[in-house]
């Protein structure tokens, strides 16, 4: 069992005598060390969670991937840290895995500029950060993954529960003390008077510096009513949801033990996966000996394009559910050879199912370019890859830990995701595959494919009208792909600095409704796509991918 196991408490045992029995009514009050010392160190827990909560809006308010939000999960873990030394619990070395993973996500967060990376980044720091706070406060060296996913999912809905403890704890801290300590009385009046001097000594100093001047005219553009009102939500919310859940896992309500499941009949388990991996082995060879080598032939039609683009998603949703299945078999059914054989057949038939994914989509991009989904789902099949080693490990070696493998393992390949930049592969090969500067080419390259289905081409798919209007949309972090292609298409960087680049368009390029679809035309709608956030200059929100597409612009602006 974890270290600092709960203590129960037992209270006011009242005795009643009904018809000459003694009857004994017991009333149980639950309480933890920890939660004991919680409210004992009130002084402590109640400042620096508002202050905690006070640095996640500095650092956090507006400002999605600057320079900040590394230095926000620094302070993440250092709150976390302190609240386990005043908690007297030790850290565990599990724990380091998480912490380090957490603040790398952080660095790539502020080195990046791809929404959809950063949004991921944001979704995985949550992730671990429940990880961290359940390996942290309890025992789950058993725990497999529906035990993690439902233990995160009582830990965030439980914790509101608790939303009144900081003014419980506070009354019972405060009401033991008898009076509030003058120290804390001095220390708000060095805030009073302290206050009009700040905001003299911030006039000279602005009058004095011209950046200290332009942040200090920043910050009281901040200073609205819609702003203040959004920042004391902030504020108000993080503090006392910070607080709840600290409380919670004090509590330690969640139980740590693992019920055996492995109870169902193996026979039940050998019926289905005996017939779905005949299937498997069917379909297996096909591909072996269609696909991988090349010696059957299409069905009369179709294209290798096609072909790919039809068959992909499917197999996809077939490997996720030989994952679930094989997961399933492992957790509810009694051991067995010839389970364990079917499992193990079933598994290298969804190795060969991911091998032909990967090889599908490789060739889907071939035709239909490269787009950051695609590049998403060739990590998913990657994560789909390592997954089922640790399974075929698992299906012999019952004790290995197949969650936290998981966790190691779609941690390390997300983290290689995060800090590939995404966008500048994305432009890198569609601008190596790009049609000439006059726009032409295309058309005949297209057809050489698609015959006369010239709009079934690359670019005219659907609501996605061409590589070229997806590359406008990038992010900065494709700037170095872009800005040296743009420059050997002739561009006017000087556009960058107009309030609406297109305007310098040429008439033939503005007449035309697809300008931002090819060549002629992409690049100004891709600077003006990114020019209000290359120009958010201020310290608190710099960030490097931003920062050097900047510089890069300016380079060729003061080339000319």
């Amino acid at each position: 069992m974890q270290e600092n196991t709960a203590v129960q408490e037992t209270n006011s045992i009242n005795q009643e005598q009904i018809s000459g029995q003694n009857v004994v009514r017991v009333v149980e009050k639950t309480e933890t060390v920890e939660t004991k010392r919680l409210q004992e160190h009130y002084n402590f827990f109640g400042p620096v969670t508002f202050l905690y909560a006070v640095f996640y809006v500095f650092c956090m308010f507006r400002n999605g991937s600057g320079i900040t939000f590394p230095f926000f999960l620094a302070g993440t873990l250092l709150y976390f840290v302190f609240s386990l030394s005043k908690l007297e619990i030790t850290l565990k070395k599990g724990s380091a895995f998480y912490m380090v993973s957490i603040l790398l996500l952080g660095v790539s967060t502020f080195c990046t500029d791809g929404w959809a990376i950063i949004g991921l980044n944001k979704l995985a720091v949550f992730l671990l950060v429940m990880c961290l706070l359940l390996n942290q406060y309890f025992d789950t060296t058993k725990w497999k993954l529906g035990k993690y996913v439902g233990s995160i999912c009582q830990l965030v809905v439980m914790s509101f529960g608790e939303l009144g403890k900081p003014f419980s704890d506070g009354k019972a801290y405060f009401r033991e003390k008898g009076k509030v300590n003058k120290k804390v009385w001095y220390g708000l009046l060095g805030v009073v008077i302290a206050l009009p001097i700040l905001l003299i000594a911030a006039g000279l100093l602005s009058s004095a510096d011209a950046v200290f001047r332009k942040m200090t005219v920043d910050f009281m553009n901040w200073i609205r009513p819609g702003n203040v009102f959004n920042i004391v939500v902030r504020v108000t919310f993080l503090f006392f949801t910070s607080y709840a859940l600290t409380s919670y896992l004090c509590k330690r309500s969640i139980p740590e033990e693992v019920k055996d499941r492995r109870k169902g009949e193996p026979v039940l388990a050998i019926t289905i996966m005996s017939l779905l991996s005949l299937l498997y082995l069917l379909f297996s060879g096909i591909q072996i000996f269609g696909l991988f080598l090349g010696k059957m032939q299409l069905p009369e039609g179709y294209t290798y394009a096609q072909y790919a683009r039809e068959g992909f998603f499917q197999l996809l949703a077939v490997s996720i559910l030989n994952l679930i299945l094989v997961l399933v078999c492992l957790s509810f059914f009694m051991e067995s050879r010839v389970l364990k054989a079917i499992m193990t057949i079933m598994s290298l038939c969804t190795f060969i199912m991911i091998a032909s994914s990967v090889m599908r989509m490789i060739i889907y991009i071939r035709y239909y370019y490269l787009t950051f989904l695609r590049i998403f789902v060739l990590w998913m099949l990657a994560v789909l890859f390592v997954m089922f080693i640790g399974v075929l490990i698992n299906i012999y070696r019952e004790s290995f830990p197949l969650f936290r493998y998981g966790v190691v393992m779609v941690t390390v390949l997300y983290l290689a995701l995060s800090f590939s930049h995404p966008d500048y592969i994305i432009a890198r090969v569609n601008i190596a595959n790009a049609p000439g500067a006059d726009g032409t080419g295309w058309e005949e390259s297209v057809a050489q494919d698609y015959g006369d289905d010239f709009f079934a081409g690359p670019f005219f798919r659907g609501s996605e009208y061409g590589d070229f209007s997806y590359l406008s949309d990038l992010s900065a972090d494709a700037a170095p792909a872009i800005i040296p292609y743009m420059e050997s298409l002739g561009y006017d960087f000087g556009a960058y600095e107009l309030e609406n680049p297109t305007d310098i368009m040429s008439e033939d390029t503005q007449a035309q409704w697809w300008g931002s679809y090819q060549p002629k035309g992409f690049g100004y709608y891709y600077l003006n796509h990114n020019k209000k956030r290359l120009d958010q200059t201020s310290l608190r929100t710099f960030n490097i991918s931003r920062y050097m597409a900047r510089k890069q612009i300016e380079a060729r602006i003061d080339g000319k």
